[in-house]
């Protein structure tokens, strides 16, 4: 019986010992953060425009038709594309001429409207534009949005120059302790902490400006707000 428990306990000595060897070593880690920014001057400039028909001080009215043609003639005139400019909406006027009739009679002052997106490169595309526009038939004039023709080249570039930048970081704060960074163990993909320019409403400002042009004052020539971009990355590398 003896011989028995002595056989039993040897067995079981064997499976802890054995259990124990099996355990992983744990991995001794680093944890780091890399950040990359960059700031840029938008070449793209989103400006909305509202137009109206409006009645002339002798009598009659102005039609949306001859606004539309005015518009786009003086976009066109200034070196805008015709690809950079769309319509946003209509109002009172949709091209159906018994619909609009229709609603005139309920509404004898009934104005019909039109909503331009314009894409421009500057702003001082947008003073050229400005000075063109029709002041009785503009009803609105502001920057909806902006942004670059390279954005996504830049980002990329940005959440490489982040990861290395973390990688760099790893390097030096394991080597304080001397240790030596080895390879990634994971690296999760850069969060954006951009910065864009708020859209601005713009049309009493660049009026006043291209009155001061029209004076013989030199406008300010101030160039748009830049546009940050930041990409953060958290990453984490052996010690070795």
């Amino acid at each position: 019986m003896k011989r028995i428990f002595s056989c039993l306990i040897a067995v079981f000595s064997l499976i802890s010992i054995n259990a124990i060897s099996q355990e992983p070593i744990k991995q001794r880690t680093i944890n780091v953060s890399g950040v990359a920014e960059m700031e840029v001057v938008p070449d793209e400039i989103y400006v909305q425009v509202d137009l109206r028909e409006y009645d002339k001080k002798g009598g009659g009215k102005v039609d949306i038709d001859a606004i539309k043609n005015n518009f786009l003639k003086a976009a066109l005139s200034i070196g805008v594309n015709e690809s950079d400019i769309s319509v946003q909406g209509y109002q009172g006027w949709d091209g159906n001429l018994w619909i609009y009739r229709k609603n005139k009679k309920k509404n004898p002052d009934l104005k019909a409207s039109i909503t331009y997106q314009v894409k421009l490169a500057t702003t001082k595309k947008m003073d050229e534009l400005v000075q063109k526009l029709d002041d009785e038939a503009t009803q609105n004039f502001f920057i909806s949005r902006v942004s670059h023709s390279k954005l996504q080249e830049f980002k990329k570039q940005l959440k490489v120059q982040a990861v290395k930048a973390a990688r760099d970081k790893a390097i030096y704060l394991a080597d304080a302790i001397n240790e030596k960074a080895g390879e990634a163990i994971s690296i999760n993909e850069p969060n954006e902490i951009s910065s864009y320019p708020q859209p601005m409403y713009a049309n009493r400002m660049m009026k006043a400006e291209a009155a001061s042009a029209a004076d013989g004052e030199q406008a300010p020539n101030i160039d748009f707000k830049k546009i940050k971009l930041q990409f953060e990355v958290n990453a984490t590398f052996a010690l070795k």
